[in-house]
């Protein structure tokens, strides 16, 4: 990671522009990107202290208060983009130094540390002694556990005369402002908003002697790790499918230490031509095209390319 005082050119170098204020910093980027007025052929970020319409995944908003980080990477692509991307992105982000540090306290005070939850959320699932006070009912009187949400990923691909020349990486972290959620603005989604600065003081005093990092320095933590992720997909893409796979194995291998859901019974809702489908089981990991492994309770293994979680017991 490069040292404080090089924080500002690393960011230049990726051609960073800040703004006060963005509808959206995806879309802001690929109407740039689109009409010309960036060069498809390198790096852009784009960052912003708020958002009036921010997008979350299925067109859903994302709120935006001020204090957050609100960033968007531009990468030139010359391959498919394939469900793994998110997977490797969360990985990445997962390996930022404050997420790594707030990583250690939470596993040394017996609590769930941050993970990635499939396909595109960083966050974590209470511990066990303190679900009680975090329950709802779900449908067949089942009990849903809320996702704690700290991030989400939104992957945009960026065409132009019909080619796909790039990809845009957003990416909203809660820093100090975590939004209570109504059922509204929950969109019938089982989770919770969480801050970096909610789980320092869940920390404290192990804590106190650390301090929040200010937004420039996640801003470099976070390009980094996007940077790092959009290597490290490149290089699944030279891997030969019959050959041998260090990449993908390397990467399915640290992911499944960072899971948020591996071993949680869940409860999956599908669309199907506007029919509910919904399946239980226990979750048992990723493939390697990045789909959610599915262990039903006769014992077969579903393969989920989308779909609503929720964990329940």
């Amino acid at each position: 990671m490069p040292p404080l005082t090089s924080f500002s050119t690393y960011l230049s170098e990726l051609n960073h522009r800040h703004v006060a204020s963005s509808a959206s910093t995806n879309s802001e980027l690929i109407e740039a990107l689109q009409n010309g007025a960036l060069d498809v052929a390198t790096v852009h970020v784009l960052t912003a202290e708020t958002q009036s319409a921010g997008r979350g995944q299925h067109g859903r908003s994302w709120q935006s208060p001020r204090g957050n980080v609100y960033l968007s990477l531009y990468h030139p692509v010359h391959m498919p983009i394939s469900g793994l991307l998110s997977l490797i992105i969360g990985l990445e982000l997962a390996k930022m130094p404050v997420i790594q540090m707030l990583n250690e306290q939470l596993q040394a005070q017996g609590l769930t540390p941050i993970g990635v939850k499939w396909a595109n959320d960083l966050g974590f699932y209470p511990s066990q002694d303190v679900k009680p006070a975090l329950l709802d009912s779900g449908e067949a009187h089942q009990q849903t556990l809320p996702f704690q949400k700290l991030a989400g990923i939104l992957i945009e691909p960026v065409t132009k005369s019909g080619k796909l020349v790039g990809v845009v990486l957003g990416i909203g972290l809660n820093v100090k402002a975590a939004p209570t959620l109504t059922a509204q603005t929950s969109e019938g989604m089982s989770y919770q908003a969480i801050s970096l600065q909610d789980i320092y003081a869940m920390l404290q005093p192990a804590t106190q002697a650390t301090r929040l990092p200010d937004l420039q320095t996640l801003y470099q933590q976070m390009t980094t790790a996007l940077m790092a992720a959009m290597t490290r997909f490149e290089h699944l893409g030279i891997e030969k499918p019959t050959g041998h796979t260090y990449y993908l194995d390397g990467f399915l291998q640290q992911f499944a230490a960072m899971d948020a859901l591996t071993g949680l019974r869940l409860r999956v809702t599908q669309d199907y031509n506007n029919e509910k489908k919904v399946m239980t089981g226990v979750a048992c990991g990723v493939d390697t095209h990045g789909c959610l492994q599915l262990q039903q309770d006769n014992g077969k293994i579903s393969t989920l390319f989308t779909g609503r979680i929720d964990v329940i017991y």
